[in-house]
Order: structure tokens, then sequence, then C-alpha cells
């Protein structure tokens, strides 16, 4: 018997070790309200400079711009030095990674 109600599995799918980790980074990349803002605002204008993205998630500066790094650096978003500003995108490899990945699930 079932403790969940619905057809039962057959075939349960385990990620790797590796891409274990990479789905753990990501979603914890994504474990602030601001950041997921942040994303689904550029997924929806495609570019956008910073001083625009501290209005979307209606934070100071220099928070915002801890938000941006962590997207950054979990290779979420690109971004690209114009002249003295930072236009920052979506990086749709990784976001279709990130679906894929919990997918997997």
């Amino acid at each position: 018997m079932s403790c969940c109600p619905g057809e039962e599995v057959d075939v349960l799918v385990l990620l790797d070790d590796d891409r274990t980790a990479e789905l753990a980074m990501l979603l914890k990349a994504l474990a602030h309200p601001a950041r997921i803002q942040l994303l689904r605002h550029l997924s929806s204008y495609g570019q956008c400079y910073f001083g625009s993205l501290a209005d979307v998630v209606g934070l100071a500066p220099s928070t915002t711009s801890q938000h941006v790094k962590v997207l950054k650096e979990a290779g979420l978003i690109l971004g690209s030095a114009e002249e003295q500003r930072t236009c920052y995108c979506i990086n749709p490899a990784r976001l279709a990674e990130l679906k894929q990945l919990v997918q997997s699930l």
C-alpha cells in the first residue's frame, strides 16, 4: 500500500551527485523572493540596467546588488558593462538547465 494516492511509480530516476549539487545550488540562488522577482522581471523585459532592477524589488541598491551577485554567480543572469552602467539579462541556457533539473525530480 502506498502512502500517496495515485499511480505507483515503477522506476525512480535519481540525479547523480554532480547534478544533485548543481540543482541544490541553483535552488539556493532562487531561495529569496527578491531574486525570483529579479529573474521574472528580466524574463519579461529581456534586459535591464542595474538602477531599474533596484526599483523592481524596492530594496536599497546595495541589497539589490547582493541579490544580483547571487544570480550572476549561479549563472542565471549575465551582465555586460556599458560605459558606466551594467546591463543585465537572463542566461537562457542556464535557465533551461534549471528547468530540466527541476523536471527530473
